[in-house]
């Protein structure tokens, strides 16, 4: 078998140099001839001399390197000697690469090692730990009967004290209302849905006093009658998404059809070719474009009566006509201010000729960011032109309604400009589309001082907010969801999304254009503290009425569940007396016996009942209320019991 060249040249005699050609000399390591002495001075090791390398001066077909940082031991000098001439046939890159694995080998074994025995040491210094904690927690309770120390006496009691609290707790307040009784310290804990959605304190303190009336919110929504859902879209505010939900999200019998590339959808009621639904998205603006409360009010009774079928967008002359036509009998009546803001006059407003019943509902927005990304939306390009602005029966003039630019659209306005012009509808803009215009004259500043002015349409719009059927903030969308689906009983889908960020959050400004916006916004500011403190307020009490309900319901399933082991004790007894009639009358002398101990068993348990639910019975809005259900629960349970009997 032929050796490869390098083997060959490994076992030829070393080579001379020529005469007169330069001597190929090495760079050998230092102290290289005190290693070769050492290793010429153990016989029988092959890898001592290879150690060596070449004399000083000499060099051999290929350059040695060492292989190991020291010499090998003894008892391996057979391994040695075996593994030399395999490592003599590599080449020098390769012996290299094996010198670093093996240093990273022997690295690695001592990290090993080393977290081995950290870990040993720890686990024996956390058994002696806890061995001693549990001896002093414990210890008392293992020597009962050598209870002498005070000390000892006093751990114990406390020990049967929290025993005896833990399980009071779970007797008054069972399942999972007590947040003791959770251990939220051993599991997770599950975020709760409606938290705290704008970042502020999660505990609410209310600033207005709001009537029961007033934060009740249930509407009988009936979707196959004549009830119909009037949602006034009030520009940036987030509208257009809660629109979407509405046509899109929400689970009924008969679901709206939306079309691939239409905006509009039909939403038809079960079985009918009528509308439930009056917004963009299900009858476009048949209103006219983002329409106010005053033309809604005015407009929609008027469109739904005279198209019941799904022609339900009339012209802008149609839209005309009908106004006057409502602006005609308004002024055949008196209309004065009382009579506008009368509670009869509010529902006249919300049903028509026909028997419908209108719900308006909206969404605010905070006004800073509302004006914001009202101004970035006019730089692009966008404008109103299509909104009527009807009012009394008639649009504004250009005298009463200037137009703040000259070209076809205001696009590429900065922040100043914007703010600068003094007919900006853009300006307390939700105070003015929530408000009844018809109070100060409408459009004409003239009918009254400014200061007036401004009082009523702020008083207007925050009686108006209060009385729709709802509203919901932008701000709060997960909230938005859960009050929408409890004031109609309709569920979603899908749950809404919180958008943090928007095309205004991306501006900056600092505090003093900040300030300047809300001075220009003063009464939007104003309303949108009054309809957030309202909102937050209607939110827990409609939280609170469902944890309520559900305590009733765990009532009732107790006192079933009582009524049902009375029941079962009376026909073990009953059973009893039948079988061993003499027995019984043996025993017992007197037959009343068991009648008077029956009615001092029930009295009993109807008392412990009572004073149980008063004890649970809700500190605020609720006494009246849950001791009428508390005295029926009360007398239905002692009926059926004596019919069970």
């Amino acid at each position: 078998m032929a050796l490869p060249a390098c083997a060959v040249r490994a076992f030829e005699p070393p080579r001379q140099p020529e005469r007169g050609a330069p001597a190929r000399t090495t760079c050998p390591r230092r102290h290289s001839r005190v290693e070769a002495e050492l290793a010429a001075s153990r016989p029988g090791s092959v890898a001592a001399s290879v150690r060596a390398g070449p004399p000083r001066g000499v060099s051999h077909g290929f350059h040695t390197r060492p292989l190991l940082d020291k010499p090998r031991k003894a008892s391996s000098s057979l391994a040695g000697a075996a593994c030399a001439p395999l490592f003599a046939l590599l080449s020098r890159g390769r012996r290299r690469r094996m010198h670093v694995l093996r240093r990273r080998w022997d690295l690695g074994s001592l990290c090993r090692a080393l977290l081995t025995r950290g870990l040993a040491a720890l686990g024996h210094s956390l058994k002696h730990v806890l061995g001693a904690i549990f001896s002093k927690i414990f210890g008392p309770l293992a020597s009962v009967g050598n209870m002498d120390e005070k000390s000892n006496k006093l751990l114990l009691a406390l020990v049967m004290l929290f025993l005896f609290a833990v399980i009071v707790l779970q007797y008054v307040c069972p399942g999972t209302e007590c947040q003791l009784l959770r251990l939220q310290a051993f599991s997770s804990p599950v975020p709760d849905p409606y938290r705290s959605e704008d970042e502020s304190s999660a505990r609410f303190v209310p600033r207005y006093n709001f009537t029961r009336g007033d934060l009740l919110r249930k509407v009988d929504f009936d979707i196959k009658g004549d009830d119909l859902i009037v949602f006034l879209h009030i520009q940036k505010t987030g509208g257009t998404t809660f629109g979407r939900h509405l046509v899109r999200n929400i689970q009924l019998e008969q679901p709206c059809e939306c079309r691939v590339g239409q905006k509009k959808c039909t939403c038809h009621r079960p079985g009918k070719r009528e509308t439930w639904l009056f917004s963009r998205f299900s009858t476009g603006w048949s209103c006219g474009l983002h329409a106010d409360w005053t033309e809604l009010t005015s407009c929609v009774p008027s469109v739904v009566d005279g198209k019941r079928d799904a022609r339900l967008r009339p012209s802008r002359w149609r839209i005309f006509q009908i106004l006057d036509a409502a602006s005609k009998d308004k002024r055949g009546s008196p209309n004065t201010n009382a009579g506008a803001n009368s509670p009869s006059s509010t529902k006249t407003r919300n049903t028509s000729k026909s028997g419908k019943n209108f719900h308006y509902i909206t969404i605010l927005r905070d006004p800073v960011s509302r004006y914001l990304s009202e101004w970035r939306h006019v730089q692009r390009g966008a404008t109103w032109k299509a909104s009527l602005h009807v009012c009394d029966g008639r649009p504004p003039t250009s005298e009463e309604l200037p137009s703040c630019y000259t070209g076809d659209d205001w696009s590429g306005c900065p922040l100043k400009e914007f703010m600068d012009c003094p007919y900006n509808l853009a300006n307390n803009r939700q105070v003015r589309m929530l408000s009844d215009l018809t109070l100060v004259g409408c459009y004409n500043l003239s009918v009254m001082p400014e200061k007036q002015r401004n009082k009523v349409l702020l008083e207007s719009a925050k009686s108006n907010l209060k009385h729709m059927a709802f509203f919901g903030l932008t701000e709060f969308q997960r909230k938005t969801q859960y009050l929408f689906e409890k004031t109609f009983n309709m569920n979603f889908i899908s749950p809404f999304t919180q958008y943090n960020t928007t095309r205004a959050s991306s501006v900056e400004i600092n505090e003093e254009i900040q300030k300047r916006i809300e001075g220009l916004n003063f009464l939007d500011m104003e309303l949108y503290s009054y309809a957030k403190d309202l909102f937050l307020q209607r939110y827990q009490f409609m939280r609170q009425k469902e944890h309520q309900e559900a305590r009733r319901k765990r009532q009732e399933q107790r006192k079933f569940l009582k009524g049902r082991l009375l029941q079962t004790h009376f026909q073990s007894q009953g059973q009893g007396q039948s079988q061993n009639p003499n027995q019984n009358q043996s025993q017992n002398p007197n037959p009343n016996a068991n009648q008077n101990l029956t009615q001092n068993l029930m009295q009993n348990l109807t008392q412990s009942l009572s004073q149980k639910e008063n004890l649970e019975s809700p500190k605020q809005n609720s006494g009246k209320e849950q001791n009428d259900n508390t005295s029926n629960g009360t007398n239905d349970y002692i009926g059926s019991v004596e019919k069970w009997r």
